[in-house]
């Protein structure tokens, strides 16, 4: 089973998303025996740019028209970007949450990824078709404050929304979300968040689903 893990916190080893993130892939490797993680580091990678040549790449593509030749080295490097994530079969994106929602980076990624023609697709009555099926999504999250549906902060959270939002948009339905609150609070409800989201991920993977989506790979 290939997993990508999309890490979209500039902080490295010192991250407290990648303390709980890491617990999840160091049980599901447990787990599969064939599991194959590769890490995109999205503060570290050279993400190509939705500009010049790949902005008009792209509205070439939405009216269904071919790449101009002009443009097609350039747009092979969002091909590239685009193969890696839908060759996976599963993912785990470590995300903090920034000011209510993602960081930039992760937001520059999907730019980059969510394509027409790739990853969705425009029918005859311009209805948006999703082309990415039978994918799973664990998205670990680090959170200063509690954004839990029974906190008054809740209608603040554009975060997990928004990557729900896109994921489905595509095709990707199967979508966990842990995430890890009232990080910021004090230190010891740091500790406690942390511990809580660690004990969720482990059992997260331990999930029958993993087993069906390994054996299928």
């Amino acid at each position: 089973m290939k997993l990508l893990h999309i890490i979209a916190s500039p902080r490295s080893e010192a991250s407290n998303t990648l303390r709980v993130s890491n617990a999840l892939l160091d049980a599901l490797g447990e787990r599969i025996a064939d599991l194959e993680v590769e890490e995109v580091e999205l503060f570290q990678a050279d993400l190509p740019a939705i500009a010049g040549d790949n902005i008009e790449a792209k509205y070439t593509l939405t009216v269904g028209q071919p790449i101009d030749k002009s443009h097609a080295e350039s747009w092979k490097q969002i091909e590239r970007e685009i193969d890696r994530f839908t060759h996976a079969d599963a993912y785990v994106i470590s995300t903090p949450m920034w000011n209510l929602s993602i960081p930039y980076a992760l937001k520059y990624y999907i730019d980059c990824i969510v394509q027409p023609g790739y990853m969705f697709r425009y029918d005859e009555l311009g209805r948006a078709l999703p082309l990415v099926h039978g994918k799973k999504m664990v998205v670990v999250t680090s959170r200063g404050g509690d954004y839990s549906e029974a906190s008054p902060l809740h209608a603040f959270d554009f975060q997990e929304p928004y990557l729900r939002a896109i994921f489905a948009f595509v095709g990707i339905t199967d979508v966990t979300f842990v995430n890890a609150q009232t990080m910021d609070v004090s230190p010891e409800f740091r500790t406690a968040s942390t511990a809580n989201a660690i004990d969720e991920v482990l059992r997260v993977a331990g999930s029958e689903d993993w087993a069906t989506l390994g054996a299928a790979a």
